[in-house]
């Protein structure tokens, strides 16, 4: 044991304290248990956070992030009846706002009153109960590429039957099954208020407004002239990702600049507050989880310290009968906690890192991990080794030496 005029040197310390510490390996690792799980497990915590909101916020970006609706505002405002739209939103809306800086497609929609009767066949058997009719909507030629939809069979009307107003329509697949069309290959037709429209094909899914599925589609000036459609229910906006605040702000003033004030917007909000949403709703439970495991952690390095201090009472003694000071006791069992957190914190994020790589890979997700979380992983570990270790050096500090020689003998 080397010592100087000022007492113990730090690579004296760092040797006792690394001896102590290897000495009983088997101990050793049952005190590692409780830093290593907590480490490990805040350290999946930020990773399966910060992994599942990207997961999450591509699949937003992909729809929701990528329309706007443009409604007429209904309140009772000062100078308004109250219920009594504000606005009205105009037959060219889509052309109005197709200049805008990240607008990709408009369409618009129009909601045609429950009232509209809805048949198959126009025979119908007295015995049969009636079955509500599904409900009809009207849409502009480009509204499928604006909601992002496919066809299961047959085509989409276009521009041409719009212009034609034509008597044709599109069923959302669960209005298809419940008026029994399964196929347009024989050109069926429906019959609305008691004139027939031509089938032209079946709604496969949509990215947006899934209420299609189960209505009939016609479009807009088929439904203006045919059925009375007085006005557009809605602009739909399909927008380029990161748009959706500069469109919702521009379209209301290129529907209407005198009265931008009287329409609803319906915007995304932006992906980051998502993230973080997604992150901190995660975050709560795991967070908590390793904290109760890094206090057990904190309490098994206190305990065998403590332990420690007193199987080695009389090496306490000796060390402070031959000059030892009682800082460099504290300093040394101090060092020997924080040398146990670093190893566990060291270990910890190890395990942490090879789970989240784990789960990722078993679900093909893109893991993603702050840069800071593994030093911090390590750092706190070496915190709780501190702070575990604090009573049990002062303790031994304390210790006196003639006390301790005299427990020895």
């Amino acid at each position: 044991m080397k010592r100087g005029a000022r007492g113990f040197t730090l690579g004296d310390l760092v040797r006792e304290s690394l001896e102590g510490v290897g000495s009983r390996p088997s101990r050793l690792f049952i005190t590692l248990a409780g830093t290593v799980l907590g480490i490990a497990s805040l350290i999946m915590t930020i990773g399966m956070a910060q992994t599942a909101a990207g997961q999450i916020s591509s699949q937003f970006d992909a729809v929701a992030a990528t329309r706007v609706t443009v409604e007429p505002g209904t309140s009772g405002d000062k100078g308004e009846t109250e219920g009594k739209p504000k606005a009205r939103v105009p037959w060219d809306a889509p052309e109005r706002v197709a200049g805008l800086a990240g607008v990709a497609d408009a369409a618009l929609v129009g909601q045609l009153p429950e009232g509209v009767r809805v048949e198959a066949v126009r025979v119908h058997d007295p015995a049969e109960a009636p079955a509500a009719p599904p409900p009809v909507v009207a849409g502009s030629a480009d509204l499928i590429d604006v909601v992002q939809g496919s066809i299961a069979t047959g085509r989409w009307f276009d521009s041409g039957h719009e212009a034609r107003a034509d008597r044709v329509v599109v069923l959302g697949a669960n209005a298809a099954e419940k008026l029994g069309i399964n196929r347009v290959s024989s050109q069926p037709a429906i019959f609305i208020d008691d004139r027939a429209y031509t089938v032209l094909g079946i709604l496969g899914d949509v990215g947006a407004r899934k209420t299609l599925l189960d209505t009939v589609i016609m479009p807009v000036s088929t439904a203006r002239e045919q059925l009375g459609l007085r006005a557009p229910s809605s602009l739909d906006i399909r927008i380029d990702v990161g748009a959706g605040s500069v469109v919702a702000r521009q379209a209301p003033i290129a529907v209407d600049p005198n009265n931008p004030d009287g329409y609803k917007v319906s915007a995304p909000s932006s992906g980051g507050a998502l993230r973080e949403g997604i992150e901190s709703d995660i975050n709560v439970l795991f967070v908590v989880i390793g904290a109760v495991a890094l206090l057990g952690g904190g309490i098994g390095i206190a305990n065998v310290t403590l332990l420690s201090v007193s199987e080695r009472r009389g090496e306490i003694g000796l060390r402070r009968a031959l000059g030892a000071r009682t800082r460099e006791i504290a300093r040394q069992f101090m060092l020997e906690s924080v040398t146990t957190g670093l190893l566990g914190g060291l270990i910890g994020v190890a395990v942490g890192l090879f789970g989240l790589l784990a789960v990722c890979l078993v679900q093909q997700w893109t893991p993603v991990l702050a840069p800071w979380a593994a030093p911090a992983g390590v750092l706190l570990g070496a915190v709780v080794g501190w702070a575990a270790g604090t009573y049990p050096a002062l303790k031994a500090a304390r210790i006196e030496p003639v006390d301790a020689l005299r427990d020895v003998g």
